[in-house]
């Protein structure tokens, strides 16, 4: 890939990860129309290792926290017990799946283009309900609560859905407040997306190749910095203001998208997967 299109990608992947407007849907819709081909998929996994580390920098004291307090602090314990319920879902479903969701669910863009707008009449209105709040605060989401949200994030595995659009919105649905559904989203991600990046590492490190690695490695890092603005500021904005922009914005990136599809045809310079 030229330079310009690996840092293309790397921005899409750090502003679009932790919206609830699909960043995988993002990236593959922007490689459909381009015509950028990738090993078996493999980038678009493993940049997410810099949004990752985003959040490892915003929440560095916090994380450091939690960790000091394990020995003592029956609530801190709780804490990652519940996250660790709410990875195990989406771990167990991502490992057996991972050749249908890599080899179909990526290579269908008009898929893709549906479930953003589908996506975005969710958000609209979930974010337009009054729904009760039994909870604000990530840190005393009760382990069943956390493994419940976990269970809805696997329809992230479907590109197009996101990750932290089924995790926030099945929070509110669930009792939280917007912002700490928000905030309990990025500490999923971590454990989440860590996972995924390891696997697929393992799965696909043989096919990548010298060039492979250094567009890996320079778009993890453009996604590094456009991450940790959007974590820095995101749950004031929610706050705020809410959902409504992104579900907004999802129904009118897959509208365009499933237009110029329905116009233009699927096809792309991409050869066909062996």
């Amino acid at each position: 890939m030229p330079i310009w299109e690996v840092i293309l990608l790397g921005l899409i992947e750090g502003v679009t990860e932790f919206l609830p407007v699909s960043s995988t849907g993002h990236l593959l819709l922007t490689e459909h129309f381009l015509g950028i081909c990738t090993p078996g998929k493999t980038f678009e996994v493993l940049i997410q290792l810099g949004a990752i580390l985003a959040i490892l920098s915003v929440y560095a004291v916090k994380l450091t926290r939690i960790a000091v307090a394990m020995p003592y602090d029956p609530r801190a314990r709780r804490f990652v017990l519940s996250v660790l319920l709410a990875f195990l879902p989406a771990a167990v479903i991502g490992v057996l799946g991972h050749s249908f969701i890599k080899g179909v669910l990526f290579e269908t863009p008009m898929l893709i283009a549906i479930m953003l707008i589908v996506g975005g009449v969710v958000l609209l209105l979930v974010d337009r309900m009054q729904l009760a709040v039994h909870y604000t605060n990530a840190m005393d989401f009760p382990p069943s609560l956390a493994f419940k949200i976990g269970v809805l994030q696997c329809f992230a595995m479907i590109p197009g859905v996101s990750r932290s659009g089924a995790t926030i919105v099945g929070a509110m649905l669930l009792g939280t407040d917007k912002r700490s559904a928000a905030e309990f989203s990025f500490f999923l991600a971590m454990p989440t997306m860590a996972g995924a990046f390891a696997y697929d590492l393992y799965k696909n490190w043989s096919i990548l190749h010298a060039g492979d690695i250094a567009n890996i490695a320079l778009g993890f890092a453009t996604a590094f910095i456009a991450a940790v603005f959007v974590v820095r500021y995101l749950l004031d904005y929610v706050s705020r203001h809410g959902f409504a922009l992104f579900g907004w914005w999802r129904i009118i990136i897959g509208g365009l998208a499933l237009g110029a599809m329905l116009v233009l045809g699927q096809t792309t310079g991409c050869p066909a997967a062996p």
